[in-house]
């Protein structure tokens, strides 16, 4: 909670997942030199917390400009740490598993979360 990453990639399609007690996907397709925002919501499942995608798209910017800035500031930043790295590694059987499951039934889904290039803002434009 009240946390805030960014990261890096190549212009073009990607999949992002999320997980918690299962797992969650959102599609982007992303252009050079844009930010991209996603709010990452949590929700009750049977024994801890579910998480999904909430993409922002272009068409909100303007009617949420001010929520965002209010969440984007009181959010602090986190990156990488060989603590994260070895979490990661130690329970990478669990998530291969959780993506194996989970993605097969967000493929089947009609709405799924998608980012679009056109979502993107101009670099120096956001937090």
């Amino acid at each position: 909670a009240k946390k805030k990453t960014a990261y890096m990639l190549k212009p073009g399609k990607h999949l992002f997942m999320v997980v918690g007690e299962s797992a969650d996907f959102m599609e982007a397709n992303v252009e050079a030199e844009k930010v991209y925002l996603s709010v990452v919501t949590p929700r009750m499942g049977m024994w801890k917390a579910r998480f999904s995608f909430d993409p922002v798209h272009k068409s909100e910017y303007d009617a949420k400009t001010e929520e965002f800035n209010k969440w984007l500031d009181s959010c602090e930043w986190v990156v990488n740490t060989p603590d994260s790295h070895k979490w990661s590694q130690e329970n990478y059987p669990s998530i291969s598993k959780k993506h194996t499951k989970y993605y097969n039934v967000w493929k089947d889904k009609e709405e799924k979360p998608i980012m679009l290039e056109e979502d993107g803002l101009e670099i120096g434009v956001s937090k």
